[in-house]
């Protein structure tokens, strides 16, 4: 078997964690203690970083789904001999159903092995290496599992086929006939706390897991164009959410390439201020807003009291701000692709833009913050007065510069909608004095921004202040409601990326990018949408949502001329694209109905 791409890869999800699992049976990534803990199973950056393979001894052919309404995955394998399903999941906690889903997940893997037809040999290979390769533990037999423990983690494995084994690693040769199951559950402890569940019915968890899923499905009943689509993604969305604080991390990986064989490679395993607030509009889009006061107070909290001190942008999963950069030296990288980053640097930077994402998202569940959370209040205050004073300043941008600061449009433009969307609030966040003062702000800004912004020589609004370069994320402008997307200026520049960014559809940030962006392409749909191509728009959308994997995931980024998929997987921006470009075109359909 060759080495597996990003796009063969299936997600698992259990509201802390989540783990990858390719076309071949080989479950290749899982942090078992949460999204941005060590790993256990690396070998999707190292050959030598540790895997857990389930698949027939023999040639097969694969087809793979999850089961509907879950994310729980089953895949069959084809072989000369007959056929079986192998059923994988992280395991859910038994009886939880709704909202409270993934708040007490049990850190369990489960694996289920099903004949089909005829009698197929197949071979388990088990090597857990811990702290992303750093570590072999020792495998030893206790009772009737094979326990491995380094440092803060143990893996308890237990089988109902015979396992063999060496200090290393375990390996098992069995056959499985028609009507057969067999089962195989690893569950995860913290070495000095509470022990895990010793006794779990594999299927009994299969079951339970599914229905839970489904209970969250059911809630979150999205009615309209591409309604399927819709539910698939949100429920993506649901997967890559830290449900005992309520954080969305951008992905569930760590340093797949922008670029093969490039130093393009990042850390996604945080939760970003702009991601959560992008991913609230795309779940409310898909009718999941409920949740707004806890999500809200979250972010309260882990941005805390601002004053004069910089409005962080991002933090680990619980809150925590600084995750300072440092490199896995042991790994190799995704196709040689290194270095392997733990952590992200841009937790120092200065990103203006989140100011408005906060403020929007806020707006648009006004109504399921009411009442308002004293915290809320403040930190919703803060921000338009931090907008108010920062939208003369230079930062970083939404694609996270690392060179220098300057003055993004984008950024310009949603500190623009933090001011906009605190004057809507009016009273409810701010007082008279504050509101006169938010509105001079706001359309000062403006001026600026429709003076400054626009490029005569390039016939365009180009990413930054005095530059001439194009920049993708300029799309956002009729996305937020700045200028409508007829105007003029506006259609000309969406021409413009169109012409010199974009092939057969897909949209590169900016010249020089080295793959188009999911979402940049997900906001070209909207801006259609809303300019009135409504045929242009949706044969786009179709064919980006052709673009994603037979599972229906996206990582960041696709090469537009082979179709690979590159950068960090699953992303939630390519998911929350997606789910709010179907949400422009379905208001399209409604309208014309």
């Amino acid at each position: 078997m060759g080495k597996s791409e990003i796009k063969d890869y299936g997600l698992l999800a259990d509201g802390r964690t989540a783990a990858l699992v390719d076309r071949t049976g080989s479950v290749n990534w899982w942090c078992p203690s949460r999204f941005d803990g060590p790993s256990v199973f690396c070998r999707l950056l190292d050959e030598d970083g540790g895997h857990w393979s389930i698949r027939p001894r023999d040639g097969f052919e694969v087809e793979r789904a999850y089961v509907k309404g879950s994310l729980v995955l089953r895949t069959v394998f084809t072989t000369a001999q007959g056929s079986v399903a192998v059923t994988d999941m992280l395991a859910l906690e038994p009886g939880v159903r709704g909202h409270q889903i993934g708040r007490r997940s049990p850190g369990v893997l489960i694996r289920v092995v099903e004949g089909l037809s005829g009698v197929v040999p197949l071979e388990m290979s088990y090597s857990p290496r811990f702290q992303y390769g750093r570590v072999h533990g020792y495998l030893v037999r206790r009772d009737e599992a094979l326990v491995a423990t380094a440092g803060a983690t143990t893996l308890r494995m237990t089988a109902s086929v015979p396992l063999n084994n060496n200090s290393d690693d375990a390996s098992a040769h069995f056959r499985v006939g028609t009507g057969q199951r067999e089962t195989f559950v690893l569950a995860y402890a913290p070495t000095y706390g509470e022990p895990g569940r010793l006794a779990i019915d594999a299927q009994q968890a299969v079951d339970e897991t599914v229905e839970s899923w489904r209970s969250w499905a059911r809630l979150h009943e999205y009615q309209g164009r591409y309604a399927e689509l819709v539910r698939q993604h949100a429920l993506v969305l649901q997967g890559l959410t830290y449900q005992p604080s309520g954080s969305i991390v951008a992905a569930a990986t760590t340093s797949l390439p922008e670029q093969i064989g490039a130093d393009r490679n990042y850390d996604y395993r945080y939760a970003w201020l702009r991601d959560f607030s992008m991913t609230l509009h795309a779940l409310w889009v898909a009718a999941c807003p409920d949740e707004a006061n806890r999500l809200f107070s979250w972010v309260a909290s882990t941005v805390g009291q601002v004053g004069d001190r910089p409005v962080p942008i991002m933090s680990d999963v619980e809150g925590e701000r600084d995750i300072s950069e440092r490199q896995a030296d042991t790994l190799r990288g995704y196709s040689g692709s290194t270095p392997v980053w733990i952590g992200n640097e841009a937790w120092r930077q200065r990103q203006l833009d989140v100011l408005g994402e906060v403020l929007d998202a806020a707006w648009l569940l006004r109504d399921y913050l009411d009442p308002m959370p004293e915290e809320v209040r403040d930190l919703l205050r803060s921000l338009a007065d931090r907008a108010a004073g920062a939208w003369r300043e230079p930062d970083a941008g939404m694609w996270e510069a690392r060179d220098m600061r300057r003055h993004y449009l984008s950024s310009k433009v949603f500190c623009w909608v933090a001011l906009d969307r605190a004057v809507r609030f009016g009273e409810r966040i701010g007082d008279a004095d504050d509101l006169a003062r938010w509105t001079r702000a706001r359309d000062e800004a403006r001026d600026t921004i429709l003076r400054e912004g626009w490029n005569d020589d390039v016939g365009a609004y180009t990413g930054a202040f005095g530059s001439d370069k194009l920049d993708a994320s300029v799309l956002v402008m009729p996305i937020v409601g700045f200028l409508p997307a007829t105007d003029p200026r506006m259609r000309a520049t969406m021409g413009m990326i169109e012409d010199q960014l974009s092939h057969g559809g897909l949209i590169r940030r900016w010249d020089g990018d080295p793959a188009a962006f999911f979402l940049c392409s997900f906001w070209m749909v909207t801006c259609l949408v809303l300019a009135g191509e409504h045929d242009r728009a949706s044969a786009l959308f179709e064919n980006l949502a052709d673009s994603a994997n037979d599972l229906g995931l996206f990582a960041e980024q696709i090469d537009p001329y082979s179709g690979a998929q590159l950068g960090n997987f699953p992303q939630a921006f390519s998911h929350i694209g997606l789910v709010l470009a179907a949400w422009q075109l379905n208001r399209v359909s409604t309208d014309t109905m």
